[in-house]
């Protein structure tokens, strides 16, 4: 009796997680996909307001060069102004981290978009700037932090569901184990949507950087660069959230490709170099 009891309440759990997941929809004014996502705009931006400090302070908090910062935030602002991006809700601020090892950018929901100085050395021009800010601006108007907020919610409660569904009193141990695999499943599941969000970024970064008259070639430098860093020692991409480097530059030369080519658009490597290189190195 006590099973069937647990069952009933594990089988209605998963179904007030699915319908609350599933009917909470949204199209995207961007990108034009129907998404499945409970919070608004304005507590993404809240959300990503809240999360940037701490989220700075594990890459050693933004560098004291007012030149840089103020370049970087100009080349997004760009970005964003000349493109479909301005069409969403969001306010962006773009920061540099101080980091010097680690070589990443990300975007937080709503808007805030960091890039650390190690990745920052390792560029040479403006359009690869244009390439690392574009893709995390995707992220952004895709609003992938909120749909992975959303997928992990209703993961959550799966998990819930089905821990309590194979509860045995009799049989603790069975139990943890049960839940530890569909914990487990949960996450692999978590990164494989993971890895179709970077993909997504990758093409809106192409997509956003021609729309400001940037160079598209940069976002293909800028995967060359990741690839050869990442040489040697790297997961399979199937347990990673982020493509293969020289993966996701295959699609990317198609994207470009399809966009009408190398557009002649700006490069900026004399500016980059004025406003970045010249404080750097």
């Amino acid at each position: 009796m006590r099973r069937g009891g647990s069952l009933i309440v594990a089988i209605i759990m998963a179904i007030i997680g699915a319908i609350t997941y599933f009917s909470s929809k949204s199209t995207n004014e961007v990108t034009g996909e129907v998404q499945h996502i409970s919070i608004a705009p304005d507590q993404e931006v809240a959300l990503g307001l809240q999360a940037f400090p701490e989220m700075a302070q594990q890459f050693g908090g933004e560098i004291d060069q007012p030149v840089i910062n103020n370049y970087v935030e100009q080349v997004g602002q760009r970005i964003v102004a000349g493109s479909d991006a301005a069409k969403g809700p969001y306010k962006y601020d773009f920061h540099v981290l101080a980091d010097p090892q680690t070589v990443n950018a990300f975007a937080l929901p709503g808007g805030q978009v960091s890039i650390t100085v190690g990745l920052l050395r390792k560029l040479q021009n403006e359009s690869e700037l244009a390439g690392v800010l574009g893709h995390e601006i995707g992220h952004v108007v895709a609003r992938h932090g909120a749909e992975q907020l959303s997928k992990q919610q209703f993961a959550q409660t799966l998990v819930g569901a089905a821990t309590i569904a194979s509860y045995d009193p009799n049989r603790p141990g069975a139990t943890a184990q049960n839940a530890a695999i569909a914990a487990a499943i949960s996450h692999l599941v978590t990164m494989r949507f993971g890895r179709q969000d970077e993909l997504e970024a990758d093409a809106l970064g192409v997509r956003l950087m021609k729309e400001a008259n940037y160079d598209t070639r940069g976002m293909h430098d800028l995967l060359v660069i990741l690839e050869n860093l990442d040489q040697g020692g790297r997961p399979p991409e199937f347990f990673s959230t982020h493509p293969n480097p020289e993966n996701r530059l295959a699609r990317v030369d198609e994207l470009i490709a399809q966009s009408g080519g190398a557009n002649g658009g700006d490069v900026g490597a004399d500016r980059f170099q004025q406003n970045v290189l010249k404080y750097m190195r």
